[in-house]
Order: structure tokens, then sequence, then C-alpha cells
């Protein structure tokens, strides 16, 4: 099992809040941005940023699907483009950052390079994911051994826990079918 424990330092000062259970750190919901345009607005402007259509049309397709639903940038920008909106891939790519670093995206960094994104939330903040190493398909869990584990690593070292991420790489039961057919 792999688990990656951060630094405090690496760590966005959103995600120093305490966990009720076993003792772990997580990252609060967004508590000072409001995904509503008003909230997103005014933390926009304290960054010297503008509400753009753009950006309130990503924020709004993942506000759409819910929590744990995992896209890359090229997915939005496909759903975006069938939605009739204008937006370049590029100006989608800067937005999901953008949004990831004000806390209202969670970023998976796949082992193969690839980025997959999903609105953060409080109800569903402590879970992991298995990642398809083929075709890409994420689907989350949750595990507390697996935060008890990282809780235990970070504790045993002198590290304060702030974040724990599991991602298992496999075969879908798609892609073994496939295989097997093949």
């Amino acid at each position: 099992m792999e688990v990656l424990v951060s630094s405090p330092s690496q760590a966005p000062p959103q995600a120093r809040l305490p966990l009720q259970a076993a003792g772990v750190l997580q990252a609060p919901a967004p508590e000072l941005i409001q995904a509503s345009p008003n909230g997103l607005r005014a933390s926009l402007h304290d960054r010297g940023q503008r509400l753009t259509a753009q950006r309130q049309r990503v924020l709004g397709l993942f506000e759409g699907l819910g929590e744990g639903r995992h896209l890359s940038a090229e997915e939005v920008h496909q759903r975006l483009l069938g939605a009739q909106a204008r937006v370049s891939l590029a100006t989608v790519y800067r937005t999901l950052r953008l949004l990831s670093s004000m806390g209202l995206l969670q970023e998976l960094e796949l082992p193969e390079g690839g980025r997959r994104f999903e609105l953060a939330g409080d109800a569903h903040r402590d879970h992991h994911h298995l990642v398809c190493v083929r075709c890409g398909r994420t689907e989350e869990f949750e595990n507390p051994a697996v935060l008890a584990a990282g809780d235990a690593a970070a504790s045993g070292h002198g590290f304060r826990l702030v974040e724990c991420v599991l991602n298992v790489r496999a075969l879908c039961p798609g892609c073994v079918a496939a295989e097997r057919a093949g």
C-alpha cells in the first residue's frame, strides 16, 4: 500500500482542520469560498481575478454532476462544447487549475501523467481511488484503515498528517473482459 503524506508547508491553508475520527487532519469544504457566483466573484476578486462566464460554466458543470464524478480537462472541454459553450481547451486547463487552487475542485493525478478533477465537498472528503490503467475509469472508495495507516506513518516520523491519498492502479471489469476476449 502506498500512502502519500504531504507536509503542512505544501498543503493549502484550507487543508489544516482536524478530522473528527482518528486525529487525522483534513481539508474543510471551501469554507471561505461559496460556489455561488457572489462568493466565487469575491474570492476571485481577492486574487486579482475576474469571474468570467467560462469559469462559471466549468464550476457549474461540476456542480451539476455532483461529487464523485471525475473528469479530465478534455472531457470538461467536450461537455462544454456539447452544451454550446464557447471555451478553448487552454482556458479549461487554466480554469481547472485555478478552481483547484481555490479548493472548489480536487485534482487527482494519475500515475500515467493524466489528471482528473472532481467537485470538492465535505461529505465526500476522505476517499481514495481505484484507477483502471487501461481505460482510465476511476471509482472511489473509503477505508478508515488507509487513514489510520497514513496517520501512523506520519506520526511515526514526527509529521502531522494533512492529507492521505491512496490510488490503486488496477484493471476495471470491462478491460479484464476485453483482455480475456482478445
